[in-house]
């Protein structure tokens, strides 16, 4: 049997992942667990470094959480409840009529997407739930105009190195298709309270700024976070608040 390859832009800087990746809100796993009658399993597919597992424990008796690289499984945030494992999204163990609810944050865009309705379709129970959500460009809360624009300029630098597939969660997953039965979502956003070097390391987990340091050297994109240290710390303010809006959708099972 060949083995399945897949797009491997992370597993590089998984245990930078774990540290510097926001964290989802609390109203929108509330939401989601809403939207099931049975609390049995939920299963986050693509779940990197288990951060949206971790928020389906308290809402499902069991929560199995895979992703196809093994770096990053092994740096997931370790739970009792969460089982863990390497699998390609297209292609799992799980028991077909299984499961619950089926989540994919920030990672349905490199997915073969025929080949996982498939597997969802599979495993999903009937009036089963699938949600996939992407988010978008990061707000800073009163920054200055020219701190706006350093990351701006940031992005605009290190746009030619991001793989075709993100240009998806720039049109906020509004055109991939989703061939579910659709539901009208509230509107969710994250944040965070960051002082600059939490903001570059997260810069760091991003798959552009990795291939960009490969094509142009460290000290390309060190003279890029340079800049925006400089302006970040002009202000008395060493921490502000990151926000970052939440691109959702979700659909239910064809019954």
């Amino acid at each position: 049997m060949s083995v399945m390859s897949f797009k491997d832009y992370f597993s590089k800087q998984a245990s930078e992942y774990v540290r510097y990746r926001p964290l989802y809100p609390e109203e929108l796993f509330k939401y989601l667990s809403g939207l099931v009658q049975s609390h049995e399993l939920a299963w986050d597919c693509g779940t990197g470094n288990g951060q949206v597992a971790q928020g389906l424990v308290k809402y499902f008796s069991s929560v199995y959480a895979s992703d196809a690289s093994p770096e990053q499984i092994a740096n997931a945030l370790e739970n009792k409840h969460i089982k863990y494992f390497v699998a390609h999204a297209e292609s799992t163990s799980l028991p077909s009529s299984s499961t619950d609810l089926i989540t994919v944050g920030q990672a349905f865009h490199w997915f073969d997407f025929n080949r996982f309705y498939n597997e969802a379709n599979r495993v999903l129970k009937a009036e089963g739930v699938l949600a996939i959500w992407c988010y978008g460009f990061f707000n800073i809360l009163d920054a200055s105009e020219e701190l706006q624009d350093s990351f701006l300029v940031f992005y605009d630098r290190i746009k030619p190195f991001w793989p075709p597939e993100r240009q998806l969660v720039d049109d906020r997953y509004s055109t991939v298709p989703f061939p579910l039965v659709e539901i009208e979502t509230p509107i969710f956003s994250m944040s965070a309270e960051w002082g600059v070097n939490e903001l570059i390391g997260y810069l760091r987990t991003w798959s552009a700024t990795q291939r960009c340091i490969a094509s142009e050297g460290e000290e390309y994109i060190l003279r890029l976070f340079g800049r925006i240290s400089e302006l970040w710390e002009i202000s008395e303010n060493s921490r502000r608040t990151v926000q970052w809006p939440i691109y959702l959708r979700v659909g239910r099972k064809h019954s």
